[in-house]
Order: structure tokens, then C-alpha cells, then sequence
């Protein structure tokens, strides 16, 4: 009985006991990771990449996939830097319609999947490689730079020690596990991803859960864009690029189903702040880009392919 509680207790924390254990390696391994600057830094990164998978997970958990996302970052990136910069727009003016037009993208994206039934595999590289070639015709493929100074605030300032877009993060945090937990739109979110037909059938609206999920996931990846310019203060046309991978990874890293059905919020923030610390430790110890590259997909490869194996051991003991 005692072997079976500690076996229970490592499924259940194993997430956590990965994140201690990287904290513990990249310490020894580099005397600057430990200092308060460091994790500061560490945590401000992260902000970015954890707005964005709020809006991911909706999309995971109904058994979908958005490889949209670093394209739409990128997207916002660059408009709301040319309203901002050659239009003369008041900069709260033009976050709200870049994020307003990624909410669009991803209500389009959920369209798609759900009335044409093309998969989400091919509908959002589409509109990956659709926005990204916008964002380069819209930027003529050179930074837009020249912002106003109150605009840096949302990326670059603090309240207290804490940074702002970290504050951000956690209101979007919280955001999403209230919808996943305490609406009852957010229970259809589960059901869908679980058994579609039976969710149909059951009275579930499955199409507007999909335009929801998506939408959720353009507006989310949107406000990290608008975050991530402010940081920057640059719009970059390759902003976003890659994004959508580290998202994706994180999320599953964090027990995200990639079919489906299964995932928390919780969870993930421990997969958002293992993907930055290995990214920040990396850096600390000299590893190359290309190395990092390598390492990530093997940790991408690896938490998938565990998840396959989980779902596969579940389905043999329900047959059995």
C-alpha cells in the first residue's frame, strides 16, 4: 500500500519534483541563476509565454491544435507598432484593435475547423504561414521603432519589485482556470475534447465551442504580442517565430492531452516555467542556439510521446 502512495505521489507531482530539479542543476551548473536579477528576469520572460498558453490550453483540451499562435504574435506585433508609428495612433487605440483582430483570426481559425472540417493541423499552419507573410508586406520587412515612452510601461514597468507583464500573466492565469473550472461552458470545453458526437448528442453546442476556443486563443496570443512589443519596444517581424512551438510544449509538458480532454491550468504553469528556465539556463551555461533547438525537441518528443503511453495504459484498463 505504501509503494502504491509513492507511486500516486510521483504521477501526481512529477511535473513539480522536474521544475525543483532543473532549479537544482542550472544552480550548480551556473552561480548567476540563483540571483534575485536572474529570476526576475526569468519570471518576466515567462509572462509572455504563459499569456499565451491560457488561450492554447482552451484549444488543446477540446483536441485541437493552434500552430497560428507565434504568427499572430508576430502579426500584432507589427500593426499596432504601424498604427502606433506611421498612423499616429493613440497606443491603448491601437492595442485593442490588434488584439481585437487576433480575436478575429482565431474566431476564423474555429470557424473553419468546425464548418469546413478541415483539421486544425492545416487550417493554422495556413493561416501561420498567411500572417506571417502579411506582417512581413505590412513591415517591408524592417523594424518599426519610434514609440511613445508611456507605452513601454506595460512591458518594461513594475509595480512594487513585481514587473508588470508578470502581474498580467496571473490575472490570465487565473482568468483561464476560472472559466475551466467554475463556468459551465468551461466542463463543455472537457466534454468536447473527450467525445465530440457524445457531447452533441448530450446537448452541447459543440461548433461554438470551438469558436470559442479559438477566439480565446487568438485574443490571448494577441495580448502577448502587444506585451512582448512594449517589452521590446521594436515591432519585429520575427517576433513570433518559434512561439508557437515553445507554447505547445509547455502546455504538454505541463500534462496537457494532445488529444484531448485532459489538462489544467496548474499544471501548465509548471511546464511554462520549466520551457524558460531551461532557455534561461542554457544561455547561463554558453549552450548554442542550435543545441538548444535539439534538446527542446527532445523534451517536446519525449512529453508526448509519455502522454501517449499514459492515454494508451487508461484505454487498456477501461477495456479491461
Amino acid at each position: 500500500m505504501k509503494t502504491l502512495n509513492v507511486k500516486q505521489f510521483v504521477k501526481k507531482y512529477a511535473i513539480y519534483l522536474v521544475l525543483l530539479a532543473l532549479i537544482i542543476i542550472f544552480s550548480i551548473a551556473s552561480p548567476q541563476f540563483l540571483r534575485v536579477s536572474n529570476i526576475v528576469n526569468v519570471v518576466r520572460q515567462a509572462s509572455m509565454l504563459g499569456i499565451a498558453s491560457v488561450g492554447m490550453i482552451f484549444v488543446m483540451i477540446i483536441g485541437g491544435i493552434d500552430l497560428s499562435v507565434g504568427s499572430v504574435v508576430t502579426f500584432v506585433n507589427i500593426i499596432v507598432a504601424y498604427f502606433m508609428v506611421n498612423m499616429g495612433m493613440n497606443p491603448v487605440l491601437a492595442s485593442l484593435v490588434g488584439i481585437g483582430a487576433s480575436t478575429l483570426i482565431g474566431f476564423f481559425n474555429g470557424w473553419v475547423v468546425a464548418n469546413i472540417k478541415i483539421p486544425p493541423l492545416i487550417v493554422t499552419l495556413a493561416t501561420q504561414i498567411i500572417f506571417e507573410g502579411w506582417a512581413y508586406i505590412i513591415a517591408g520587412g524592417m523594424p518599426i521603432f519610434g514609440f511613445p515612452k508611456s507605452f513601454a510601461v506595460l512591458g518594461q514597468g513594475y509595480v512594487g519589485i513585481i514587473p508588470i507583464p508578470v502581474i498580467l500573466m496571473v490575472i490570465c492565469l487565473i482568468a483561464g482556470s476560472f472559466i475551466l473550472n467554475k463556468t459551465f461552458f468551461g466542463r463543455h470545453f472537457y466534454a468536447v475534447g473527450s467525445n465530440a458526437e457524445a457531447s452533441e448528442l448530450s446537448g452541447v453546442r459543440v461548433k461554438r465551442v470551438h469558436y470559442l476556443a479559438y477566439s480565446l486563443c487568438g485574443f490571448f496570443a494577441g495580448l502577448s504580442g502587444v506585451v512582448m512589443l512594449s517589452r521590446t519596444n521594436s515591432g519585429q517581424v520575427t517576433a513570433g517565430q518559434g512561439f508557437e512551438f515553445d507554447v505547445i510544449s509547455a502546455l504538454v509538458l505541463g500534462g496537457v492531452s494532445v488529444t484531448g480532454g485532459a489538462g489544467s491550468i496548474s499544471c501548465a504553469v509548471a511546464g511554462i516555467l520549466i520551457m524558460q528556465i531551461l532557455s534561461n539556463g542554457f544561455v547561463l551555461c554558453g549552450i548554442s542556439t542550435y543545441l538548444q533547438m535539439v534538446i527542446k525537441g527532445c523534451v517536446l518528443l519525449v512529453a508526448v510521446g509519455f502522454d501517449m503511453l499514459q492515454r494508451m495504459k487508461e484505454s487498456t484498463v477501461k477495456k479491461a
